[in-house]
């Protein structure tokens, strides 16, 4: 008939509710334990929080409590028809009581099959004592353990207060206000806009793509003040933390709210998203493709069914500017600063071509536009972001507006494609080999100079114009390095396979 638990004495699961102890934290405790308690009715009950513990034998003390409370009891007082207990515990259960303990003794022997029954259905905690204790010890020991619970609650609620404080007059950025906030409730913690697209998360090592499915489960705070509001905080479900989920879920709100009163809210949390995903696809810090995927499409950029391809976009510009005019082009943008260059991923309709216009219109101003391959996932994302930055490091950001193409280059792209081939790599550091020792040992210019002749195959004028060498020492050079290498450097394939070593080493991070 029992559904017997053990309990030890060292049980640490936090209450339900700050500042409280559970059911099932009351029995495990030494005062109840010596009552060797037997649970009749248990699961889920046993997680009702208890406010505090009231003794009575009285079939009237429904009146007396106000909800919370753990009722001790012999049951001396109770009737003995099975209607008026029925009644009787029905109307603990209405009051709100956490549960009944009922001590059994010859007056009582058994718990009544009626208490039972409406305990079992209205699911309400009932363990019985088969050992005669101390009610006073048990009350005691269970109010000193609230008392501590609530004074430890304090505390952590001070110390959040603290934090959060610092963090709004220090100006902490929203991406750091919501790692400390998930860090002080122990769960995901994500931050959306209003449109409810992804700004910032901070996962403690779980699934990217797996807590963003599961939002529909998260708690929830507006991110608001002085009648404004500009977004919504949210927490997964996990462990109750000593100063309350919500507590620590609001001090995190409250700061991200004087961050945006300080600055244009909208416009940083935009960058900031942004940013995010264009610093950890350049740094490959994503473990899952997936988990990308997911934060693009939770920032509204879509990849299945699209054309999406990454650019580079020469000289010095606002990103909010830059974006704002792929969005009036009809297209998703992700869009960054990264090194000399703004970078973004473009997303288009499968009908859609990012042609030449479109992508200056974008770029705005006078500002060159380097365009990689086009793609449908991440990985083919990644590759078209770096292949684009590529070919800008390769031709500089002079110029003016213009558009090149990874794709009108098919030497660049092939090298795209092979980046992180280990053969290619030998290839560049065996052909180059003699220039490098050289450029090293004497400070020399011979890559930079092989690096003009490539670029102008068929014109050395321009090519000795490009180094900034008159055409008799540009000569000179060629000479050299022809002598160094061992080879004719009017041979078009020998011209083909420095080029491709001269295009790996531009790509290799030891060379930069």
């Amino acid at each position: 008939m029992s559904d017997r638990h053990d309990f030890t004495d060292d049980r640490t699961d936090r209450p339900a509710k700050v500042g409280f102890l559970t059911v099932g934290d009351v029995l495990s405790s030494a005062a109840v334990q010596r009552g060797a308690p037997e649970v009749i009715v248990g699961g889920s009950a046993l997680d009702a929080a208890v406010r505090w513990v009231h003794v009575s034998d009285s079939a009237a003390v429904a009146r007396l409590l106000d909800g919370g409370e753990l009722l001790l009891t012999t049951g001396a007082a109770w009737p003995d028809d099975d209607r008026m207990l029925r009644e009787f515990t029905l109307r603990l259960y209405e009051i709100g009581v956490a549960g009944i303990v009922l001590e059994l003794s010859d007056r009582r022997p058994e718990v009544p099959a009626a208490v039972v029954e409406v305990c079992a259905r209205e699911g309400l905690a009932l363990v019985v004592l088969t050992r005669e204790v101390k009610f006073v010890a048990v009350t005691e020991a269970v109010h000193h353990a609230l008392i501590a619970a609530q004074t430890a609650a304090l505390r952590e609620r001070q110390h959040l207060h603290e934090l959060f404080t610092g963090l709004s007059l220090q100006g902490a950025p929203a991406d750091v206000v919501v790692a400390e906030t998930a860090r002080a409730i122990g769960a995901p913690v994500m931050l959306e806009n209003l449109a409810g697209e992804l700004i910032t998360g901070e996962y403690l090592g779980r699934g990217v793509a797996e807590s963003l499915a599961r939002r529909a489960e998260a708690d929830r705070v507006a991110v608001q003040a002085r009648g404004t509001r500009w977004g919504t905080l949210l927490a997964l479900p996990g462990a109750e933390p000593a100063a309350g989920r919500l507590t620590a879920l609001e001090q995190g709100a409250t700061a991200l709210a004087f961050g945006c009163l300080a600055d244009d809210g909208d416009v940083e949390w935009s960058l900031l998203a942004q940013r995010g995903v264009i610093d950890d696809l350049l740094g490959a810090r994503f473990t899952d493709a997936a988990d990308i995927a997911a934060r693009l499409a939770a920032g509204g950029f879509e990849l299945r069914g699209r054309r999406c391809l990454g650019v580079v976009v020469g000289g010095v510009e606002s990103i909010a500017a830059l974006a704002y005019r792929a969005r009036q082009s009809g297209l998703a943008v992700v869009a960054a600063r990264a090194g000399d260059h703004d970078v973004a991923l473009l997303s288009a309709p499968a009908s859609a071509e990012l042609d030449d216009a479109t992508l200056l219109r974008i770029a705005g101003s006078d500002r060159p536009v380097f365009a990689g391959p086009y793609a449908d996932d991440v990985p083919g994302l990644l590759s078209s972001l770096r292949a684009a930055r590529d070919l800008a490091d390769s031709e500089g950001s002079r110029g003016g507006a213009r558009v090149r193409r990874v794709g009108d280059r098919p030497l660049e792209r092939l090298v795209a494609t092979l980046r992180d081939d280990r053969r290619l790599h030998e290839h560049s550091e065996r052909m180059l080999a003699p220039l490098i020792r050289y450029d090293e040992e004497r400070r020399g210019d011979l890559l930079a100079v092989l690096g003009a002749l490539l670029a102008h195959p068929g014109n050395r004028s321009a090519a000795a114009s490009a180094s900034h060498l008159s055409r008799s020492v540009f000569y000179q050079r060629l000479t050299l390095i022809a002598d160094l290498l061992g080879v004719d450097l009017d041979d078009g394939e020998t011209l083909a396979a420095l080029h491709l070593a001269l295009l790996a080493r531009r790509r290799t991070p030891a060379s930069a």
